[in-house]
């Protein structure tokens, strides 16, 4: 959606047919007036714009009314639903992003998870439109959708079996003092009301002692163009850029901050990674580009595409690319494509891990032609595709024991799969509430002295018998330093709310732990701001 503008119906007379224009039109007046049987031309038509849409890049589309609302829905609203964010591409349904506190969060759905079959009707390799999938995906709140879903690395078929509610549309996750001095904000998205929801945060850290910033972009896929510059517009000073765009069609323009900003002091750390796409680039990219932060993590998707949302006089649209974004030092954020070839545009991030680059900083290699230097302290960056840390975060991979096939984990799987843990906090919360609110009145309270007890040990062996999942004690207890810190931050988000969650897992995270490292650090910090890479 990011930078999406709208063109009249009527702005269409100012272009004209070219001879490949007039040949497709000639095409479907042949076929409609003399083709041998009666012929669908409107099927026809939309197969023939997605074809040729499809031949340009990945970001080019065409989508029918309902496919547009079912786009801007997580932008814009609340809806009834299963709560992700998902994309066909070559008849597969992807789950792109999975809503924080939605119910397919809570039955343990992840993105890049492949549905293939809904309440037992396949909707993979069918040629099954999004309006059709929505369909069976939607429904009035209360009611349950079986969903059957691959995911790689981990063999056989996942089940899941979600019930339908009201999809809270908020674009922070979770905002707190990290400690006395730090404040935490995790954006999940770039969404109409993501500017105010996170000036509303700033503000409350700052009364509670906020002088340094640690912002989490993570797995944020991006939004809105503009809301992406207010952010951006609270860091920098007046009249520093922060992004310009520009095509072979569309002339550069440039957006510059204003005198407005509410954090142009104090140190900044943002947190990215390999989900940290399109908004989420642009931020780090601008405040990189003007050292005013330290960029965390590893390096970004690569989403640097403008589209123009325009309207058809059939009140469908086409998202066509009309121009790229720029950071301030002119490098491109969008990373290498060959027309629209989804598989291998979506493939670059496994391609990444095959490489190494997820593991190991010194897998990632640039050309000298993709250097830049930043417009402060004249430190080297590179272009050619997302936004390079200054700090590489390897992925944890004992994060994910449970999903990597090289070391698959039966139980802790099905436990996680199948909804266990999630449902063991729910029963804690619902059966102990008061209990537990009483001994830990507090969020910090909770954190520090829940302890997971043999109690509720017994009860996820007790909801694995009622799921027939086989015990294997040897495996739970391997798994216990996994699972343990998941089931106390899902207690702790039903107990208190959805930045109680983020409170205990950030701990747990290296990617948090190396930016609270660094923005306590002065010297480290300032000397990763003048280039050094330790």
């Amino acid at each position: 959606m990011l930078g999406a503008m709208l063109l009249a119906p009527t702005a269409f007379a100012q272009f004209r047919l070219s001879e490949s224009g007039l040949k497709l039109e000639q095409t479907l007046q042949l076929i409609e007036n003399l083709y041998v049987d009666s012929a669908n031309t409107n099927k026809l038509a939309e197969t023939a714009i997605r074809s040729m849409l499809s031949e340009l890049d990945p970001h080019s589309v065409y989508m029918n009314a309902e496919e547009v609302r079912a786009m801007n829905e997580p932008l814009e609203g609340n809806f009834d639903g299963i709560g992700i964010a998902f994309n066909m591409m070559t008849d597969t349904l992807y789950v792109m992003e999975v809503i924080s506190g939605g119910p397919s969060e809570k039955v343990g759905i992840r993105p890049g998870d492949k549905f293939i079959l809904v309440n037992d009707t396949l909707i993979s390799g069918v040629k099954m439109g999004n309006t059709d999938v929505i369909k069976k995906l939607r429904g009035p709140k209360g009611t349950t959708v079986n969903v059957k879903a691959i995911r790689r690395g981990v063999p056989g078929m996942l089940e899941f079996n979600i019930v339908r509610d009201k999809i809270p549309i908020y674009s922070i996750d979770a905002a707190y003092m990290a400690d006395e001095n730090t404040g935490y904000i995790r954006l999940s998205r770039f969404g109409a009301t993501s500017y105010n929801e996170f000036t509303e945060a700033r503000d409350r850290l700052k009364k509670q002692g906020m002088k340094d910033l640690i912002l989490d972009l993570t797995g944020n896929g991006g939004g809105i163009l503009q809301i992406a510059g207010e952010i951006v517009d609270e860091f920098l000073k007046r009249d520093q850029m922060m992004v310009y765009t520009e095509g072979l069609h569309q002339p550069r323009f440039p957006m510059k901050a204003t005198a407005k900003g509410g954090l142009e002091n104090g140190n900044v750390v943002v947190l990215v990674d390999e989900g940290s796409a399109s908004a989420s680039e642009i931020v780090a990219g601008a405040l990189q580009d003007w050292d005013r932060a330290v960029i965390v993590g590893r390096r970004t998707f690569g989403k640097g595409l403008v589209q123009k949302q325009i309207p058809l006089q059939d009140n469908t649209v086409i998202r066509l690319t009309v121009a790229r974004y720029y950071t301030p030092t002119g490098r491109s954020i969008q990373k290498p494509y060959v027309g629209g070839d989804a598989d291998s545009y979506n493939k670059d991030l496994i391609d990444r891990y095959n490489k190494g680059e997820m593991l190991n900083a010194d897998s990632i290699h640039f050309p000298d032609s993709l250097k830049y230097t930043t417009l402060i302290n004249g430190r080297t960056v590179y272009g050619g595709g997302g936004i390079m840390p200054d700090y590489f975060v390897p992925l944890d991979t004992t994060r994910i024991v449970p999903y990597d096939s090289t070391r698959l984990l039966q139980l802790p799987q099905e436990l996680l799969f199948k909804g266990v843990i999630n449902r063991v906090a729910i029963h804690e919360v619902d059966n102990h509430r008061e209990e537990l609110l009483k001994e830990y009145p507090t969020v910090e309270a909770f954190k520090t002295g829940y302890r997971v007890s043999p109690r509720i040990e017994a009860s996820i062996r007790s909801f694995a018998d009622g799921d027939s999942i086989k015990w294997d004690e040897q495996q739970y207890l391997t798994a216990k330093e996994y699972l343990h810190p998941q089931l106390k931050a899902l207690i702790a988000r039903d107990l208190y709310d959805s930045s109680a969650y983020f409170r205990i897992m950030n701990d747990e995270l290296d990617i948090f732990k190396a930016g609270m490292q660094i923005i306590n650090d002065r010297n480290r910090y300032e000397g990763l701001l003048k280039g050094d890479k330790n």
